[in-house]
């Protein structure tokens, strides 16, 4: 399928691993030239280096903490308009009400839900300017089906779906859309650390992690995020806007 995305710009955060690199990667694959934003400047280069040899497309990259309003305000000024802009740096710890205090709370939250509201304040009149464009936010399947052992992500991940909806529900009306897309268990190097623990502590081996993942409904992969995030920034998904979009392998309807 012909995605038309050739010569347009886009806007990663998150975009030196998992499912930011994936992203990235989809949207080098069609075209596009991109700009990567992570914490990690050599993971971002690593990430530049392989996708400029692949893909001979132009990459910028920008290493930043999008926590802080100041540095989205000095990265926009950097960059300026782009066609596509991808919302998916931060991860929100788990935790009950009593085990997530308000110090890990707000610094979960400024980087997640702060830096997707702020990148898209910013980012949102210059596509206006500009003609249009599309912002897509990754988000987390735990806003549509909360839990009380990830409360803060589950809030969080609840309020930026509420903001794709109310925003995109009117963008069209200035060329942008808005869309947004709810990965549930991915299979990233996240997931691998995390499971590796709990093999230590179940089997006495880290590294038989991966018989601890469901056979049956195991995780999705990078990839599946990265070419469907490439599908709705592209025209052929143009009637697509103040939605989210869940994958994850089916587990919100079981």
């Amino acid at each position: 399928m012909h995605l038309q995305l050739e010569g347009k710009r886009a806007l990663v955060t998150g975009a030196s691993k998992g499912i930011g690199r994936a992203a990235a990667e989809s949207l080098a694959a069609e075209g596009c030239s991109l700009v990567l934003v992570a914490r990690t400047r050599a993971d971002l280069e690593a990430t530049q280096e392989s996708l400029s040899a692949r893909y001979g497309v132009p990459i910028a990259v920008h290493a930043c903490d999008l926590s802080h309003s100041e540095v989205v305000d000095q990265l926009t000024a950097d960059v300026g308009a782009v066609d596509v802009l991808v919302n998916n740096a931060g991860a929100i710890p788990p935790g009950d009400i009593e085990q997530v205090d308000e110090e890990t709370w707000r610094a979960a939250w400024d980087l997640k839900v702060f830096g997707y509201v702020n990148l898209t304040r910013r980012i949102y009149p210059l596509m206006r300017e500009a003609g249009g464009g599309v912002i897509i936010n990754v988000i987390g399947a735990a806003g549509e089906r909360p839990t009380p052992g990830y409360i803060a992500g589950s809030a969080g991940n609840a309020s930026l779906m509420a903001m794709t909806r109310a925003l995109g529900g009117v963008s069209r009306r200035d060329g942008i859309r808005v869309v947004a897309i709810n990965p549930g268990l991915i299979e990233t190097e996240r997931l691998a650390v995390m499971t590796r623990r709990r093999a230590e502590r179940k089997l006495g081996d880290p590294e038989r992690w991966r018989e601890l993942l469901d056979s049956v409904y195991p995780p999705g992969l990078p990839e599946h995020i990265g070419d469907l995030v490439a599908f709705l920034a592209s025209p052929r998904s143009a009637n697509t806007t103040g939605t989210v979009v869940t994958v994850d392998g089916g587990s919100s309807a079981r």
